[in-house]
């Protein structure tokens, strides 16, 4: 059968049910079949078959997803009437293409209430709160009046964020149309204000409903569960039980819902035990509300038990197991179970492609990263922010941030994640100077800075020692309200400590309102930085009094501030008192830092009677720390037996095999020295050049010994060769056993007088007003000549000169240096 030449017998059944609703009006009694009453009758009601027939074969393509030959077929019609309109208006709102509805509305030349509900409906769906209102105000000036279903549409444009004035709009419409007593807008009223926030007017018509069912509790149930208030949805859940109705399954989500808000378990066991009673364990969406009532509550186990008894899941609950095992650092659990979701049957897009690119990235599993994103292109779930982001997260910790750019730049809803993800990734492949450019950039372009931005670029202004920038940072978090989170308050107090900064380290600590573990640990280890041992173990003393309670980390610190001080016997106590005292056992790097105390004070064969007697072989951390010490207090017999161990493991770097090539220089075993050097150069290891920079107005400067290409070199020179001679006149005599190469003594103080820190030290006294503080960052510690030559250039300037080597921070002052010459 054709309309207009359109085929429809494919679209639709053409019954004989169709064909009688072309005529279905009924003859009269008095005269059944009679052709002129029906044609009076239709007359009378002005009844169009023609017209009918049309809109109910547009209504069937609609109802088909066939919209654009419904269209044709609407634009073909010769006349239409208001269900022609309504029916097409209504399948565009369906398909969410309001734009077009819009139009279409505009175009009408009949409307009536359903016409104006429809379109306000769909400007509703799409958010667009100002133009349903709009609408709203132009039907009651074509003096159409609302109905019930008028109201709750108009309502169900207000449950985006900021409109509690216009739901009280609605509300006094209510009111004044007499529908303030039906039950259906009544309970989508208090949804509405429970959605806008206004949880107190809810609470209020509540208590005023004189009829209220299942949906009139759920709906307060989730409104009280979704701002964080737990108390009031179980109270409801006992006053719905009293008045005789039966919870739904939304109701039994709200509530557990509830108990996850309280982090009460035990509470939720018995909410569990009741949707068994009532039989409610079959339906999927209870069962995730309880999956993620114990994931968030640490039972990972519970979760799971109830995952495998689960008798139907969907991809819901496999994502909320997926992302617990993430969690609980259960990676391999997590990985293996989302390769069981790829086998069950559920929609792609679903999976989730976030969390396990996540736990890749924090792994550095790149090959497999690269399986999922392969995945996720195939499935358009890259086309999400939220995967983009993770594979941004993914490429940028594994290196390969050409990639990790590349995704980035290809995208045009960047939000604060991504940018953060690609700052982090550059600043953990020390890519610094990248870093900051996107983090100037993104500040540029007016993206706001999270947590997470704010302490990466910390982190940024701590490895490279920008003071001011960071300061700068510092600033920003104060405009932002990011000072009273104690993530970013730990990450601020750390660049001031890594900066040379302890006082402004001190001062963040104490203007932070909330501290946590994290914050003690990381002012402890700023003291230890800084070489303030006691200071450390002062506020531990502190720490403890307020009731804080220390980790692992916490003793870590502690020991690298006794270690920095030289305080054998506060370490051991510390150290000690782990197991004894706090029942923390010490671990392998807890032993590296009681080996580094000894070993600073030259007592190396109790460092090697502690290496022998700890539960486990020795690592190439604590070997280096002994072969360290043996250079400082020349015992070559232990040296020789500590770098066999050592290059039995296979050192990563180079500074194993320096420092026995220094301890056979020193000693004048130049054949030694020789084939130390040939075994580092078999191994394919370089020694790493020193190099010493600082910062000025912003700008780096870098510099390496003797290095001619240094900015104002002659200037620098002749200013260090002036300092030189001041230094002699106050006894200062250069310490020729720093350079450990076969050269005459002349050539050794030659070389001595322009190490890197002092070319840096110099280049700074040029470049910045007098009497203004110096920073001076070393990628290596600093030598025994330039240590004592810089206390004395501190004096003799009368400026503050920082040094921070791979060591520690090294505080000049009037001649005298913060370590006491103990580093």
């Amino acid at each position: 059968m054709k309309f207009f030449g359109v085929d429809f017998r494919h679209s639709f059944a053409f019954s004989r049910t169709y064909l009688a609703t072309r005529t279905s009006i009924r003859p009269s009694v008095h005269n059944p079949g009679h052709p002129n009453h029906v044609d009076s009758h239709m007359i009378k009601t002005g009844f169009c078959p023609q017209i009918y027939g049309l809109n109910y074969v547009i209504d069937c393509l609609v109802k088909d997803g066939e919209l654009s030959q419904a269209r044709k077929l609407f634009e073909e019609m010769a006349q239409r009437n208001v269900i022609s309109w309504n029916t097409l208006i209504s399948g565009y709102v369906t398909s969410r293409d309001v734009c077009e509805a819009r139009r279409l509305f505009d175009r009408a030349t009949d409307r009536n209430l359903i016409t104006w509900t429809v379109m306000m409906a769909g400007h509703a769906q799409s958010g667009e709160t100002g133009e349903a209102f709009g609408l709203f105000s132009e039907m009651r000036r074509s003096d159409q009046q609302p109905d019930r279903v008028t109201l709750t549409t108009l309502l169900s444009a207000c449950n985006v964020g900021g409109q509690s004035n216009s739901v009280r709009q609605v509300h006094s419409l209510v009111v004044k149309f007499g529908y303030g007593s039906t039950l259906l807008v009544a309970n989508t009223l208090l949804d509405s204000y429970c959605k806008s926030g206004l949880l107190s007017c809810a609470r209020q018509l509540l208590d005023q409903m004189p009829r209220r069912d299942c949906v009139t509790f759920n709906a307060m149930i989730a409104g009280y569960t979704k701002n964080g208030i737990a108390e009031e949805p179980l109270v409801l859940f006992l006053e719905l039980q009293k008045s005789g109705l039966r919870p739904t399954e939304f109701t039994f989500a709200g509530v557990i819902a509830a108990c996850t808000v309280i982090g009460d378990v035990g509470l939720g066991v018995q909410i569990h035990g009741c949707v068994v009673k009532m039989n409610y364990e079959w339906n999927v969406f209870v069962s995730n509300a309880l999956l993620d009532m114990y994931v968030k509550s640490d039972e990972i186990g519970d979760a799971t038990l109830l995952f495998d008894e689960m008798p139907q899941r969907d991809c819901v609950s496999y994502n909320i197991v997926i992302t617990s095992y993430a969690w609980d650092g259960q990676w391999e659990e997590s990985f293996n179970l989302f390769r069981k979701l790829q086998f069950a049957g559920f929609d792609p897009k679903q999976y989730p492609f976030a969390t396990i690119l996540s736990m890749l990235a924090n792994s550095t599993a790149l090959n497999v990263g690269k399986q999922v994103h392969a995945q996720a292109i195939i499935t358009s779930a890259e086309s999400e922010i939220s995967v983009c982001n993770a594979l941004i997260d993914l490429y940028a910790k594994c290196g390969n941030l050409e990639i990790a750019e590349s995704l980035f730049r290809g995208r045009k809803d960047l939000n604060t994640v991504s940018w953060t993800s690609l700052i982090s990734g550059y600043i953990q492949q020390c890519s610094y100077g990248k870093a900051m450019q996107f983090f100037s950039e993104m500040r540029m372009l007016g993206i706001h800075s999270d947590q997470a931005t704010f302490s990466s670029i910390l982190s940024a202004c701590a490895s490279l020692a920008l003071l001011d920038l960071g300061r700068q940072v510092h600033s920003a978090m104060l405009k932002s309200g990011f000072m009273s989170n104690v993530f970013t308050g730990s990450a601020l107090l750390d660049m001031y400590a890594k900066c040379g900064s302890i006082e402004y380290s001190m001062l963040a600590f104490k203007e932070m309102p909330n501290r946590n573990i994290v914050s003690w640990n990381s002012m402890i280890s700023a003291y230890a930085q800084n070489g303030c041992g006691k200071a450390a173990l002062d506020l531990f003393d502190e720490m403890l009094k307020l009731g804080a309670y220390p980790d692992s980390a916490t003793f870590l610190s502690l020991l690298s501030a006794c270690s920095h001080a030289g305080m054998a016997d506060e370490g051991f106590y510390v150290f000690n008192s782990m197991s004894k005292i706090y029942g923390i056992h010490p671990r392998r790097e807890h032993y590296a830092c009681m080996v580094d105390v000894l070993g600073r004070i030259g007592k190396l064969d109790d460092a090697e009677k502690l290496i022998n007697d700890m539960p486990f072989e020795p690592d190439e951390i604590m070997l280096s720390s002994i072969l360290n010490s043996c250079k400082i207090h020349s015992n070559p017999q232990l040296a020789q037996r500590t770098a066999d161990q050592l290059f039995h493991i296979g050192p990563r770097d180079a500074s194993p095999y320096i420092a026995m090539s220094n301890i056979y220089a020193a000693a004048g075993r130049w054949e030694d020295v020789a084939n130390v050097k040939k075994s580092m150069k078999g191994r394919g290891l370089i020694k790493e050049p020193a190099y010493s920079w600082v910062v000025i107005k912003q700008k780096t400067y870098s510099f390496s010994a003797n290095d001619d290409s240094c900015p104002q070199m002659e200037e620098v020179k002749a200013t260090l060769d002036m300092l030189h001679q001041k230094m002699i006149w106050m006894g200062f005599k250069p310490d020729t056993s720093c350079v450990l190469h076969r050269i005459k003594e002349e050539a050794k103080i030659e070389a001595l007088r322009y190490h890197s820190e002092k070319l840096a030290v110099a280049f700074a006294l040029i470049n910045t007003p007098p009497g203004s503080p110096i920073t001076v960052i070393k990628n290596l510690r600093a030598c025994a000549d330039c240590h004592v030559a810089i206390k004395l250039i501190s004096k003799i300037v009368g400026r503050d000169i920082t040094v921070r080597d791979s060591s520690r921070f090294h505080h000049f002052r009037d001649g005298v240096c913060s370590c006491g010459d103990f580093w």
